[in-house]
């Protein structure tokens, strides 16, 4: 029984790794506000999901029970999360385009997500807690 390899939980899953990277890219950010010619890097999750789930034609994917079984469809709906760098623009005289106000924005927000994230799969994981235990 895969209790906890639902499609919902994997997408938190998926959506806390993201969090997760973006944190790791923002620290990043911050610690170079100073370095010459450093150019900001963002993480993309969201919009890419967003698109993955708008799709006109929904993709069928067949059950695998065995490792050796052949995989049909797509092996993972869900998408990576990508790191972009912003080479488009400058910020200070020595042409670094990191904005500290800024980052430190999308890191209270990234907290927030993340924070959201986690408080979903606990309450999951509460619910089939209480299925299983019969609580």
């Amino acid at each position: 029984m895969d209790l906890l390899n639902s499609s919902s939980f994997r997408l938190m899953e998926a959506g806390l790794r993201a969090a997760n990277l973006r944190q790791g890219v923002i620290s990043n950010n911050i610690a170079n506000q100073e370095t010459p010619y450093f150019k900001r890097s963002d993480v993309s999750f969201e919009n890419l999901l967003q698109q993955e789930m708008n799709e006109a034609m929904p993709r069928l994917r067949g059950r695998v029970t065995d490792p050796r079984h052949f995989v049909i469809g797509p092996a993972n709906s869900i998408p990576e999360p990508v790191v972009t760098m912003d080479q488009s623009t400058v910020m200070n005289n020595n042409q670094n385009n990191v904005d500290v106000d800024s980052e430190m924005a999308n890191m209270a927000a990234n907290q927030i997500q993340y924070n959201s994230y986690i408080q979903q799969i606990n309450e999951q994981i509460k619910m089939m807690r209480v299925a299983v235990e019969g609580r």
